[in-house]
């Protein structure tokens, strides 16, 4: 173990624990991160002596806040044909997680945004707090929720799902259980004592006995309190008509996310519609994973995704500028690039 890894890996009696060790950047994935992970599941799937693995994040600011797109955002600029590496590893990584053979428990305290869903919404086992801030909000920097997103959001109740994916928004601890993002609430303080007594637990029965003796009760659910109005406004084929719906109603609900909606990148919301719907009638993760991955591919050749990182990240104005800037102006046709990739790029021992 190096404590200046930015993943450091341990077994603690039964569990081997990984622990994402970025905390200045709120734990956000660069590919040595992924790479590190993959060998960390490896090493623990093969010993015996492990019953299973916890995921938790260091500092006090989160699990992780996503890939690093900064970094993904300076090599597309620059051309740099290892752009695409960190989606190719990182893909897979999330699909193991979500076909690891032993209890995988994730504890998504804090922040828990984008590539962090994908390293924690995967697993079997998915622990909020009263601190958790989870979201997709990819649609705000001129992307779209990737890393399984649209294998995840589809499975919501109802519509909750469509919109989680286009309005980015932040959710709590009770609309993640609703949403199918988390099977459990322990209070952060209770975190440590947890790992510790999974660290002796032996079996899967004995791991969710142990986790149910954390459990808390997790309030409200924002989500299940307006199902009815998401359900009516989001269950349209096209943005178009959602953004009709949501302009018909009074209340304070839909005129919130109708101006979410206005903010985010026309491109980036149409091209997440689709690949939502299209998740809803596929068969596997890995149909989602392989689509997300042509889809992202052409993301990097086009303005939206580069002007969205560098409004939020970069120059922090707050003020991107969409190209196209208007719904009307993108065309079901300027969607077909994203989805015309070739499948098996990352699966290719894969029949999809």
């Amino acid at each position: 173990m190096k404590a200046h890894a930015e993943v450091i890996v341990e077994k603690r009696g039964g569990a081997g624990v990984i622990r994402l060790n970025r905390p200045q950047a709120i734990n956000s994935l660069t590919l040595p991160m992924v790479r590190a992970l993959l060998r960390a599941l490896q090493r623990f799937e093969e010993d015996p002596d492990i019953s299973c693995v916890v995921l938790t994040g260091e500092g006090e600011r989160g699990l992780c806040a996503g890939g690093d797109v900064r970094i993904i955002h300076d090599l597309g600029k620059a051309g740099d044909p290892q752009v695409l590496e960190f989606w190719r590893e990182e893909f897979p990584l999330n699909y193991r997680i979500a076909h690891f053979s032993k209890p995988y428990v994730a504890l998504m305290d804090g922040i828990v945004m984008g590539g962090g869903v994908g390293i924690s919404a995967h697993g079997s086992h998915r622990i909020v707090t009263e601190r958790t801030k989870l979201a997709m909000p990819e649609t705000g920097i001129g992307y779209f929720p990737d890393v399984g997103g649209s294998w995840l959001l589809p499975k919501a109740p109802g519509e909750c799902g469509t919109w989680l994916g286009l309005t980015g928004n932040v959710i709590g601890a009770a609309d993640a259980l609703y949403a199918g993002f988390a099977d459990y609430l322990v209070p952060s303080h209770r975190l440590d004592d947890l790992v510790q007594d999974l660290s002796q637990a032996t079996d899967r029965d004995n791991i969710e006995a142990t986790i149910g003796a954390y459990v808390a009760q997790a309030g409200e659910s924002i989500l299940q309190a307006n199902q009815n109005t998401i359900d009516a406004t989001f269950g349209f084929d096209t943005i178009e008509e959602i953004v009709a719906a949501l302009s018909a109603r009074q209340d304070a609900f839909s005129r919130e996310t109708l101006d979410v909606l206005q903010k985010r990148s026309p491109t980036s919301l149409k091209l997440t519609l689709r690949l939502l719907r299209l998740g809803r009638e596929s068969m596997s993760l890995i149909e989602c994973l392989e689509r997300e991955f042509a889809a992202g591919t052409e993301i990097l050749r086009q303005h939206d995704f580069y002007e969205g990182v560098r409004a939020a990240l970069i120059d922090k104005d707050r003020n991107p500028r969409w190209r196209p800037a208007r719904l009307e102006e993108v065309r079901e046709v300027d969607l077909e690039p994203y989805l015309a990739g070739h499948s098996g790029n990352l699966f290719p021992d894969h029949r999809l």
